[in-house]
């Protein structure tokens, strides 16, 4: 009787228990299976980023067939937010009160982010390795559970700046840039770059809202300011555009384009590569198309994965390697965790990453984060546009 008794209070006392209190795994995590959220522009001004969220799930399906990451499969639901930030909020809303998702990851876009920043950061959901340079994802002591991948903007933008006054001391600067936090983020780090002579230097800015259809007026009025180099800091769309009517309407500045749209499929391509001869980048990913890396082992890999896993996909956009490049670095944080896949410890992990290298980075670029240094990717190396690929000069640089 007193075993009988014992089991049934047993039985009682987990009736009357809380979901919570039954719950074996943790939130994103149902038996074998690790439930990630991610949110791109597949439509809207932004677009031709959506095809990172493609690739990254394609790499997700490899790592899956593979046997997935200590066991466990990777499952990414992706909701199209259109680049607009109201849009952002609602998806981000769904993916962590509806579909419970683990964490979100690459999300796209700074003023997306920052739309999302504050809830993901009161919900104690990372938001990990966002999809943006912008430097506030640098400050885990505000954000704790918010995190960036790419080099910073500012960093990258002082790259330029240092170029032009060792190379061109005398420039005449036109900027064109994208009105919100992304487009100011690099205007501030060129604007430090130049320091005392920045005002001086810059004859002319212009800016564009991402609903414009066209930025033609925008390059009109920086042609028109005597300008002779150019720092256009635009998403994909509009540095086609940009690159096209500098062209067309005879301007031959020095050109300096941001990495954000460095990409040969989607910008340069569109644009004619005639007319983006010259044109200045960063890089710090390997570029399929750089002939350099025809025969490299990682670069030959990332061919394979593209024609068995995403066979639709561009082999000339940058996009699909980024996407290739920053999924590995989620798997290794997964990795990492072990079997606590808590909220907190993936945070944890993501703030554990040393000397973490992967073979689509260029040499001597590593990944390294710490509980004070949310910053994974601090190097890029200078690339001119040689009318087929970008050739990379001068060392790599940042920290």
């Amino acid at each position: 009787m007193k075993f009988k008794l014992v089991t049934i209070t047993a039985l009682l006392a987990a009736a009357f228990a809380s979901p919570a209190a039954l719950a074996k795994d943790p939130v994103g995590i149902a038996g074998k299976e690790i439930l990630l959220g991610n949110i791109n522009p597949y439509s809207g001004p932004a677009s031709a980023y959506g095809t990172i969220g493609r690739a990254i799930a394609a790499y997700f399906k490899k790592v899956n067939d593979e046997g997935g990451v200590n066991g466990r499969m990777l499952n990414m639901v992706s909701y199209d937010d259109s680049y607009s930030p109201p849009k952002t909020v609602e998806m981000a809303r769904k993916l962590v009160e509806q579909d419970n998702v683990l964490l979100i990851f690459q999300s796209l876009g700074t003023p997306p982010n920052t739309a999302i920043q504050k809830y993901m950061n009161a919900k104690k959901v990372p938001q990990l390795f966002v999809a943006t340079g912008a430097t506030k994802w640098n400050d885990p002591k505000h954000f704790p559970w918010t995190m960036g991948w790419q080099p910073n903007y500012q960093t990258e933008a002082r790259i330029y700046a240092a170029d032009i006054l060792k190379n061109h001391p005398n420039a005449k600067i036109a900027i064109l840039y994208q009105n919100d936090d992304y487009g100011k983020d690099y205007v501030k780090g060129f604007k430090d770059g130049l320091g005392a002579k920045a005002s001086s230097m810059i004859v002319k800015e212009a800016s564009y809202e991402v609903t414009d259809p066209t930025v033609d007026s925008q390059m009109a009025q920086l042609q028109a300011s005597g300008a002779d180099t150019f720092f256009n800091v635009t998403t994909p769309k509009f540095a086609a555009q940009a690159i096209r009517k500098a062209w067309d309407s005879g301007w031959k500045p020095v050109h300096y384009l941001n990495n954000v749209s460095a990409s040969i499929g989607s910008v340069i391509t569109p644009a004619g590569k005639d007319k983006s001869v010259g044109i200045i980048t960063t890089a710090y990913f390997k570029d399929p198309d750089d002939p350099e890396w025809k025969n490299d082992k990682a670069v030959l890999d990332w061919v394979a994965f593209m024609k068995k896993y995403y066979p639709e996909g561009n082999l000339h956009d940058g996009s699909n390697m980024y996407g290739y490049t920053v999924a590995q670095t989620m798997v290794q944080v997964i990795k990492q965790c072990g079997n606590d896949l808590s909220r907190a410890n993936v945070m944890k992990q993501a703030a554990n990453l040393k000397n973490f290298e992967i073979p689509t980075l260029l040499p001597g670029i590593k990944i390294n984060t710490s509980p004070t240094d949310f910053a994974p990717i601090e190097s890029v190396q200078l690339a001119k546009f040689d009318g087929n690929t970008w050739v990379r000069y001068g060392a790599v640089m940042g920290k």
